[in-house]
């Protein structure tokens, strides 16, 4: 019995002092612990911009982005005891969910243009757009699942993207005017008006020489798939084409910006091609620094007769040197004064600048194309190569007079951006959109007869006189002006179109299709003019417009506005049941 009492006696004591713990054994715990969480924080930094955002290089280095720095830096500082906290643990080690999308891309806001009184504002005035820019980016983001943001939609830019056939120019002029009237597609007894121009075309052994300096973004943030590995695939198209006459240098810009290519003969092409696959991406982005040196080396080079261009190709994420829009501005237009346009390639997607690539080109005297595929490089830098390179005509501005008796407003479908004063049409110092040799431009305006209902009215003038009552007689709709300058003249030319009003209301198969094109993006942009437009009208529209459409870029259109329904389906931007069919404006 003794013998029991003992043993119970003993192994109680064994358990009292395996529970008994000194402070010094404490502390040594705490301590190991605490540098256990301080090594796993020191092992996940995060890169910071000065504006606190995590730059692309943070981003290439870790696939799963680490947590705040200041949430590090407290658990840090914790003092856990025996297992870590939960909370300690998930601010310490690095997240295992997938990181969320990565966005930073920008664009321009704009107001959709209204309704115009034409008793009392009879002229509409703007510079002319030959960018396609907006449509590639349109596609780029259908086809990767989602709606494009309401900024990256430039309806003018969509139109402007396909081919229409206008006559060719006749005369001395090398830009002809045509127009087309028949009815609205969004509005019931509402007209729409279509006006085209036509650049004369040249052979490819009458064009110009060319003086061409390619000036590539290759930092940090253009290494991914779609940015520089794609520029360097789409360049080489666009050097084939060149020969002995022309000339062809390039400038890289990252933290600095460097010349790798001094001007080369065309036909070196070995020497270019070299050139372009040796570039690769890394550091920042001081854009400003590269286009002065781009410039300077045109200037270098300058082809008396030529065709003289810098060609950037960038994703517009500038973050050294000049970075402001205001500045960037500033510094292109300086530049341009010597004669040397602009080409204006965006690459990309997450981090894009929509808003700074279009104002480069805007005030550059130049062009802008979105590059999403090597498909689209062949459209930009070979099929449609003497337009996106070779300027015919500057400064090329429209001007419509309406004739009140006829119309009773008028709208004009895009160019929100591309607005002039009446007083600017005939100023010769206001500068407006150039025009390429075979450039097509197309601009529609919706027109609310007179004496209709929906005309805006305004209050009676107080300190003018009413004006008399238009004549009636005349059976024009409007007047289309057009003014430009050839190539190297600082004074403009003009040419008039009067617009009569067509009795039968029947449209060819290129104004259905333009009608399409912008009825797509009014229901992108949420339009408060679509009246009772539908996505169901507009495949119908497309399809009836594709043509014959050799190319099939209509046919990717009406797959385009399909997989758009569909997406605002899912947005609940449109009801899940089929809705009731609308009948057709006779757009026949």
């Amino acid at each position: 019995m003794k013998s029991i009492v003992l043993l119970v006696l003993l192994f109680l004591s064994i358990l009292a002092g395996c529970s008994s713990s000194t402070p010094e054994a404490e502390k040594k715990e705490s301590r190991a612990d605490a540098a256990l969480v301080a090594e796993q924080t020191t092992n996940h930094a995060v890169v910071v911009d000065q504006a606190g955002q995590a730059v692309d290089k943070a981003r290439e280095r870790a696939p799963e982005p680490p947590p705040p720095a200041e949430s590090l830096a407290g658990a840090a500082r914790m003092k856990p005891a025996g297992v870590l906290a939960p909370s300690v643990v998930y601010e310490a080690m690095p997240a295992s969910a997938p990181p969320a999308a990565w966005n930073r891309e920008s664009y321009n806001a704009s107001r959709e243009n209204g309704f115009v009184n034409a008793g009392r504002d009879p002229l509409s005035t703007f510079s002319i757009d030959v960018d396609t820019a907006s449509y590639a980016n349109v596609r780029r983001f259908v086809n990767g699942g989602n709606l494009p943001p309401v900024g990256a939609v430039r309806i003018e830019e969509m139109i402007n993207y396909f081919t229409y056939d206008y006559p060719a120019p006749k005369g001395a002029d090398p830009i002809s005017l045509s127009a087309e009237i028949g009815p609205s597609p969004f509005h019931q007894g509402y007209q729409l008006a279509r006006i085209g121009l036509k650049a004369r075309d040249l052979d490819k052994e009458k064009l110009p020489p060319s003086n061409l300096v390619f000036l590539v973004d290759v930092s940090g943030s253009m290494q991914d798939a779609n940015k520089l590995p794609l520029l360097k695939q789409a360049l080489p198209l666009l050097v084939r084409q060149l020969g002995g006459r022309d000339r062809v240098a390039m400038v890289v810009y990252a933290g600095g910006d460097s010349v790798v290519l001094p001007p080369t003969a065309g036909n070196r092409q070995q020497e270019i091609l070299a050139a372009i696959d040796r570039l690769q991406a890394g550091g920042s982005t001081h854009a400003s620094g590269g286009i002065r040196t781009a410039y300077q080396l045109a200037r270098q080079s300058f082809k008396a007769g030529g065709n003289n261009r810098v060609i950037l190709a960038s994703d517009g994420d500038f973050n050294v040197g000049v970075t402001s829009r205001d500045e960037l501005t500033r510094l292109i237009e300086e530049e341009r004064k010597g004669g040397v346009y602009l080409t204006v390639l965006g690459l990309g997607m997450g981090n894009y600048h929509d808003d700074t690539m279009e104002i480069l080109a805007d005030k550059g005297n130049g062009n802008y194309a979105y590059i999403d595929s090597l498909l689209e490089a062949k459209k930009v830098m070979v099929k449609e190569l003497s337009g996106t390179l070779f300027a015919l005509a500057g400064d090329v501005k429209i001007q419509v007079e309406f004739n009140p008796a006829r119309v009773g407003a008028y709208r004009l479908i895009g160019y929100e951006n591309r607005a002039l004063a009446d007083e600017d049409f005939r100023d010769d110092s206001k500068d407006a959109g150039e025009i390429g040799v075979g450039h097509r431009v197309t601009a529609l305006y919706e027109l609310i007869p007179a004496g209709h209902a929906s005309i805006p009215q305004l209050d009676p003038l107080k300190y003018q006189a009413p004006q008399a009552a238009p004549a009636k007689g005349s059976a024009e709709l409007m007047t289309v002006k057009l003014r430009y300058k050839p190539l190297g003249e600082n004074s403009s030319r003009q040419i008039s179109l009067p617009v009569r009003a067509v009795a039968d209301g029947q449209t060819t198969t290129d104004f259905r299709f333009a009608a399409a094109v912008a009825g797509y993006g009014m229901l992108l942009t949420h339009s408060e003019h679509l009246g009772s437009f539908t996505w169901e009208q507009c495949l119908e529209m497309a399809r009836a417009g594709r043509g014959t459409d050799a190319e099939g870029y209509r046919a990717e259109l009406y797959r385009l506005v399909e997989a758009s329904q569909l997406l605002a389906r899912q947005r609940g931007e449109q009801p899940d049941a089929e809705p009731e069919p609308q009948p057709l404006q006779p757009l026949r």
